[in-house]
C-alpha cells in the first residue's frame, strides 16, 4: 500500500479561506436579540451557535507533492466568493469571539497555542485567515516539528532525486527552509531502533502522522521497499547498526538523520561480509551522510579478500555522498568498483585510515569521483587496474603509507585538479601499460618522487604543478613512454625530470626551475624528446646527459643555472638543436669523458666561462651555432678533447691540446 501525503500536502499548499459572511436576512430574530443583549459587546468569548453557522467548504486535497512547496502566505489574496442571497452580496462582521481570536489575541499567545500542533493541524490553522497563515508559518514552529521527525539541526534540502545538502537557515533565500525541507522529505520511512513500538502504540499522540513508517532495522526498511509500502526514501537515525545484510538492487535512497555532523552519528558496520553491496538494478540508488565500516574480527583472514565497505558491481551507478568510509581489513580495499557498467558517483566522502587500498577501480569499471578526502591508507589511496577508466576530480589524496595513486595493468582514468601530497612513495605511479591522463593537479612533498612511470607505463601529464618532492619530480624508466607537457616542475630536493634505464617520453613545454640537481637528467640508454621547455635557475646544471644517454633536445631555453647549461658525458650521444643556452654561472655546453653528440643551430651566449667546453675523449659535431659573450672564450677544447666544428660564429676561440 503506497504511502499517501494527501493531508499534509493539501493543507500546506491550499490558500487560506476567509470566514464566510452570514447574510442579515437569514439571521433569526432571537439570535440577533441574544447577540445584542447586555454585555454582548464586552464578551470576546461569545461564540455563535454551531447550528446557526453556515458550513465551511473543506480545503481541497492533492495526491502528490507537486506544488506542495507553495505556502499559505504566498497564496493568500485569492479570496473565496461571498455567499449570495437574492442576487445581492452583503458583509456580516465576524462575531466578537472570532474577531478576538483572529485579530486581537497577541501573537505570543497564538504561537504558544500553535506550538502544540503537529504539521497537519498547523497547516489547517494556516487556512483560517491571513494572520494565522503568517503565524503558522513561523520558522521556529517548523524547526521544532522538523527536528522531532528528522533530527537535523540544519535543514536538509532535497530539491531533486539524488541531491541532498544542508544549509544555514539564516543564509537561505526563502523565509522558512524548515517547512520547505519538511515537505521535500515527508515521504520517507524511518529506521529508528526502539521507536517503532512507541510510535504505533500511541496513535493519539501522533495523530496526523499515521502514514509515517518506522522500522527497527535497515533490513526491515529495505523489505518495506520490496513490498511497496513506500517509495524508497529511508532515513537511518542516530545509532550503530551492526552486521545487517545490506544488498541493494533497487533505486532506493538511504540517508543518515542525526543532529550536528550527521555522518559521525549514523554508523553502519559489518564484521563478516561487505557492508554495502550494490547490484544490478540499483542504477539510481543513493546512500549519503553516514559512516560505513568493514571491521572483521580476523583482519588478515584470506576469506575476507572479497569483502569491502562498499562493493559496486556490474551495471549499477549509485551515488555515494558525504560518507565516512573505513576498513580495518588488511586484504581488501575499502571501496571496490568492479565490472563492466559499474559507474558510481562518489563525492564528498572521506576514505581514510584503511589498512589496505582506499579506492579500487578495476575490470572496465568507470565512475565519477569528486571532492573526496583520501588519506593515511596502508596501500595506495587509489588503484586503477585492468582497463578501469574513472573520472577523478578535486580529490585530496595525501599522507598515504604507500603511493598516492597507482595505475597499472592497462589502467586508465582522467585525473583533474587533485591535490596529491606527502605520500610515502610517489604521488602518482604508472606501470605496465597503464595510460592515465593527469591534468592540473598538484603533486608535491612526496617522500620519494612526484610521478613515477615505469615498466612500459604511459600517460599524459598536462599543466600540473610538481614541486618539493624528496627525489625527482618525474621519474621515467624501463621502456616507459609518457607525455609530460605544460607542467611547472620546481623546487625538488633532487632533479626535476629523471629519465633512465631505457626510458622514453615527450618532455614538452614545461617550466623546470629551482631544483637541487639537474632540471632534466638522461642516462643509461634513455632516449626522450625534450623540446620547448624552460630550464632555469637550477642549483646544479640545466640538462645532464650521461652513461650512454641519448635523446633529441630542441628549441628549449636553458638559462641561469649554477653549473653547465648542458652536460654531455660517458658515452652519451644526444642531439641538441635550436636551443637558447645563456646566462649560465659556468659553461654553456660541457662535453667530457667521451661525451659525444650533435650540437647544431643553437644560440649559446653570456656565460661566466666559455660557451662550449670539450675535453677527455669527447668528440661532438658542432655546426651552425652562434656562440658569443662568454667571459672565457667561445669554444674551449682541452685534455684530449676533439670536435668537428663548421659554420659556427664564435668570438673568440680558445683551443688547447694537452
Amino acid at each position: 500500500m503506497k504511502h499517501s501525503l494527501t493531508s499534509l500536502v493539501a493543507f500546506c499548499s491550499t490558500p487560506p479561506t476567509p470566514p464566510l459572511p452570514l447574510p442579515d436576512d437569514d439571521v433569526p430574530a432571537d439570535m440577533v436579540a441574544e447577540e445584542s443583549g447586555p454585555g454582548a459587546q464586552n464578551s470576546p468569548y461569545q461564540l455563535r451557535r454551531k447550528t446557526l453557522l453556515p458550513k465551511r467548504t473543506a480545503c481541497p486535497t492533492k495526491s502528490s507533492m507537486e506544488g506542495a512547496s507553495t505556502s499559505a502566505t504566498e497564496n493568500f489574496g485569492h479570496r473565496a466568493k461571498r455567499a449570495r442571497v437574492s442576487g445581492k452580496s452583503q458583509d456580516l462582521s465576524a462575531a466578537p469571539a472570532e474577531q478576538y481570536l483572529q485579530e486581537k489575541l497577541p501573537d505570543e499567545v497564538v504561537l504558544k497555542i500553535f506550538s502544540y500542533l503537529l504539521e497537519q493541524d498547523l497547516c489547517r490553522a494556516a487556512c483560517v485567515c491571513k494572520r494565522f497563515s503568517e503565524l503558522a508559518n513561523d520558522p521556529i514552529l517548523w524547526k521544532r516539528l522538523y527536528m522531532e521527525v528528522f533530527e537535523y539541526t540544519r535543514p536538509m534540502m532535497h530539491p531533486e532525486p539524488g541531491k541532498f545538502y544542508q544549509i544555514n537557515p539564516e543564509e537561505y533565500e526563502h523565509p522558512n527552509p524548515w517547512k520547505e525541507s519538511f515537505q521535500q522529505l515527508y515521504k520517507g520511512a524511518h529506521v529508528k531502533p526502539g521507536f517503532a513500538e512507541h510510535f504505533y502504540s500511541n496513535p493519539a499522540r501522533y495523530k496526523g502522522r499515521e502514514n509515517m513508517l518506522y522500522y527497527d532495522t535497515i533490513e526491515d526498511a529495505l523489505g518495506g521497499v520490496q513490498e511497496a509500502h513506500f517509495d524508497g526514501l529511508i532515513f537511518v537515525h542516530s545509532g550503530i547498526y551492526t552486521d545487517e545484510w545490506i544488498y541493494i538492487e533497487s533505486p532506493i535512497t538511504m540517508i543518515g538523520a542525526a543532529p550536528g555532523k550527521v555522518a559521525d552519528k549514523v554508523i553502519i558496520e559489518n564484521t563478516r561480509d561487505s557492508t554495502f553491496v550494490f547490484m544490478e538494478g540499483s542504477e539510481d540508488a543513493y546512500v549519503g551522510y553516514m559512516t560505513i565500516r568493514f571491521n572483521p574480527d580476523d583482519k588478515s583472514a584470506q576469506h575476507h579478500n572479497a569483502h569491502h565497505c562498499l562493493e559496486i558491481t556490474v551495471n549499477c551507478s549509485p551515488i555515494i555522498d558525504h560518507c565516512i568510509i573505513r576498513s580495518t581489513c588488511t586484504v581488501g580495499s575499502a571501496v571496490c568498483v568492479s565490472g563492466q557498467g559499474a559507474c558510481p558517483t562518489i563525492k564528498h566522502c572521506n576514505i581514510s585510515d584503511c589498512e589496505n587500498v582506499g579506492l579500487y577501480i578495476t575490470d572496465h569499471a568507470q565512475g565519477i569521483y569528486e571532492d573526496n578526502e583520501i588519506s593515511n591508507n596502508a596501500l595506495a589511496g587509489i588503484w586503477v587496474k585492468n582497463h578501469g577508466n574513472p573520472i577523478i576530480r578535486r580529490n585530496h589524496i595525501h599522507h598515504g603509507r604507500d603511493v598516492g595513486v597507482f595505475t597499472f595493468d592497462h589502467g586508465m582514468g582522467y585525473f583533474e585538479s587533485c591535490n596529491i601530497h606527502r605520500n610515502r612513495i610517489a604521488g602518482f605511479e604508472v606501470k605496465a601499460y597503464a595510460n592515465p591522463t593527469v591534468v592540473r593537479c598538484e603533486i608535491h612533498h612526496g617522500q620519494t618522487g612526484g610521478i613515477y612511470v615505469h615498466e612500459k607505463g604511459r600517460g599524459q601529464f598536462i599543466e600540473n604543478k610538481i614541486y618539493a618532492n624528496n627525489f625527482a619530480g618525474v621519474w621515467i624508466t624501463s621502456n616507459s613512454d609518457p607525455t609530460i607537457r605544460g607542467n611547472a616542475i620546481f623546487n625538488g630536493n633532487q632533479g626535476g625530470v629523471y629519465i633512465f634505464g631505457d626510458g622514453r617520453g615527450l618532455i614538452e613545454g614545461n617550466d623546470i626551475y629551482g631544483n637541487a640537481l639537474a632540471g632534466i637528467q638522461i642516462r643509461t640508454n634513455s632516449c626522450p624528446i625534450v623540446r620547448h621547455n624552460k630550464i632555469h635557475d637550477g642549483q646544479h646544471g640545466g640538462i645532464y646527459v650521461h652513461e650512454k644517454g641519448q635523446g633529441v633536445i630542441e628549441e628549449n631555453e636553458v638559462y641561469s643555472n649554477t653549473l653547465a647549461g648542458v652536460w654531455v658525458t660517458t658515452g652519451s650521444t644526444p642531439v641538441l638543436r635550436r636551443n637558447r643556452i645563456h646566462s649560465g654561472k659556468q659553461v654553456g655546453v660541457y662535453f667530457y669523458d667521451n661525451g659525444h653528440g650533435v650540437l647544431e643551430d643553437n644560440d649559446i651566449y653570456n656565460h661566466m666561462y666559455s660557451g662550449v667546453q670539450i675535453r677527455t675523449g669527447s668528440n661532438p659535431k658542432i655546426r651552425r651555432n652562434k656562440i658569443w659573450g662568454g667571459q672565457n672564450g667561445g669554444i674551449l677544447v682541452y685534455n684530449s678533447g676533439r670536435s668537428t666544428c663548421c659554420n659556427c660564429t664564435h668570438v673568440p676561440v680558445c683551443t688547447f691540446f694537452l
